[in-house]
């Protein structure tokens, strides 16, 4: 199993897309889908730091390279299940991230487990959402990764 947060579940996603005989089950933690349209969506004040981390999205010659590599555009390939974690009012990784990866590996028919967790933003801070995400996490684990 693979599993990340954030940036790390944009990796978790990247594994699961490039190396699905390697993994059982993926789980992404509001992780961008795609870096060109997280650039795009993300908070203005984090555009500017996020674009030397990654690549200014702008860059005609950047852009094709950020495309294709990005595990939305490469859903096709995530046939194994995937649980996607989102907070509901997230302004750092916006929620139409998780949206949009959701409905395309959902296309593959592939198991996709989806929580949205009620009022929170980049991260879980409201212990019923940490919660649930525990037991909803050991559930997802029993199911696809330990049978």
């Amino acid at each position: 199993m693979v599993t990340g947060a954030s940036y790390g579940g944009n990796v978790a996603l990247v594994t699961a897309v490039m190396y699905p005989e390697r993994i059982r089950c993926a789980i992404d933690i509001y992780g961008p889908s795609n870096l060109v349209t997280f650039l795009e969506r993300t908070a203005s004040y984090r555009q500017d730091l996020r674009r030397v981390e990654y690549g200014d999205e702008r860059d005609p010659k950047l852009r094709p390279f950020l495309e294709r590599l990005a595990p939305l555009n490469n859903a096709a390939s995530i046939t194994k299940p995937l649980f996607v974690i989102q907070g509901e009012n997230d302004p750092i990784v916006p929620r139409s991230e998780s949206d949009q990866i959701v409905n395309a590996v959902r296309k593959n028919g592939a198991p996709v487990w989806y929580f949205v967790a009620k009022g929170e933003r980049h991260g879980l801070s409201k212990k019923s959402n940490y919660d649930y995400r525990f037991y909803a996490t050991v559930m997802f684990i029993k199911q696809f990764l330990l049978n």
